[in-house]
């Protein structure tokens, strides 16, 4: 019997590591209807991270909300025009935009469904979808992929992907080559976006010697911003001995996963970077501090969590302070410990998803 969706739009707009965190709703998505074309809807400057997904038929940008007034309006009603062309017969949003009920109601598609949002119950908002799935799961994933209850599929795929073309290896190889890097290195992003998401410096520099003085190689990478460079610069200058910093800003996200996945182990804060890791399926070591840190960890199975929680009490969202630097509280003598018990592991059994 023939599939009965053709054309499927998927609404989500939030972060890269959000956006990577929607794989496995395409995925089940694709397995139940291989035949159908699956587009996303995000936003413009994270289309980066999804671009190289085979699962995928189209990726359509939006304007965040930093874009002029009407560069947001010019952009929206292209989109329109051109979405509806596509004539889906299944939207599935995971979006809680309120423009998100108007571009739905303009597409006029016979079967919508929509995350259940607390902060979304007015009757314009209830009404723009044909159904609404209640947010379920202890974690983003099956949270995420709560958003298919209606669809009423029995199986459904629990696994992050981070795609990228084989000459995406073949480029990062030739820079890690010219640093004369071999197979053995370790990846460190040590930057997020908030204060409150990252770890001192003088810690991850303690970490970087460790793994040197363990005869293993360490690149540090983060994005192209200066704030994310300066904070590279800062940390290679308190090693010894210092770390490849001269990937650092200059990696695509599909090049970022190319690296990642190719590393003996990955090392960062709560931010996209981390959730590649998971993807591709390395191990990794993450630091979490006043966020949700079983709603939010990697989906993992082979990873150590820290959680500053578990070294001093952690303010609730609401009285989280955004310049506090929560991580603090953890020592880098504890993650040098969780390095050695994942680089053994690596030639025995998997570490599953511990938390220390």
């Amino acid at each position: 019997m023939e599939k009965p969706f053709r054309k499927i739009l998927l609404i989500k707009m939030r972060f890269h590591g959000d956006m990577l965190l929607t794989t496995p709703v395409i995925s089940t998505l694709k397995q139940h209807y291989p035949d159908a074309e699956i587009d996303v809807l995000l936003y413009q400057d994270t289309i980066p991270i999804l671009s190289e997904n085979p699962e995928i038929h189209a990726l359509y940008g939006i304007k965040n909300k930093k874009a002029q007034a009407a560069e947001k309006i010019t952009n929206f009603v292209s989109l329109i025009k051109e979405l509806r062309s596509n004539q889906y017969d299944l939207v599935i949003n995971m979006a809680d935009q309120w423009m998100v009920a108007v571009l739905v109601r303009l597409l006029n598609v016979p079967m919508s469904i929509s995350q259940d949002y607390h902060h979304r119950q007015s009757r314009f908002w209830r009404h723009s979808f044909t159904h609404l799935a209640p947010l379920k799961g202890e974690n983003v994933v099956e949270s995420n992929l709560s958003v298919l209850a209606p669809l009423g599929l029995h199986t459904c795929v629990a696994e992050t992907t981070m795609s990228y073309h084989p000459a995406c290896w073949e480029r990062v190889r030739a820079q890690l080559d010219k640093t004369s890097v071999g197979e053995n290195y370790v990846v460190i992003q040590p930057t997020a976006r908030q204060i409150f998401k990252c770890w001192e410096n003088q810690k991850f520099s303690q970490v970087i010697d460790a793994l040197h003085e363990r005869g293993t190689e360490v690149i540090l990478t983060s994005g192209p911003g200066a704030e994310d460079l300066a904070c590279v610069t800062a940390i290679a200058q308190g090693c010894k001995k210092p770390p490849v910093t001269s990937l650092a800003g200059q990696l695509t996200f599909p090049e970022l996963g190319a690296l990642i996945d190719h590393a003996i182990l990955f090392i960062g804060v709560d931010s996209a970077p981390g959730h590649i890791a998971a993807a591709v399926k390395t191990p990794l070591i993450c630091l979490f501090g006043a966020t949700d840190h079983k709603f939010w960890r990697p989906w993992s199975d082979n990873m150590i969590q820290f959680w500053a929680g578990d070294y001093r009490p952690m303010p609730p969202r609401a009285e989280r302070d955004r310049n506090e630097m929560y991580l603090s509280v953890i020592p880098a003598e504890d993650v040098i410990a969780a390095i050695d018990k994942i680089l053994s592991a690596s030639h025995a059994e998997p570490v599953i998803g511990e938390e220390i």
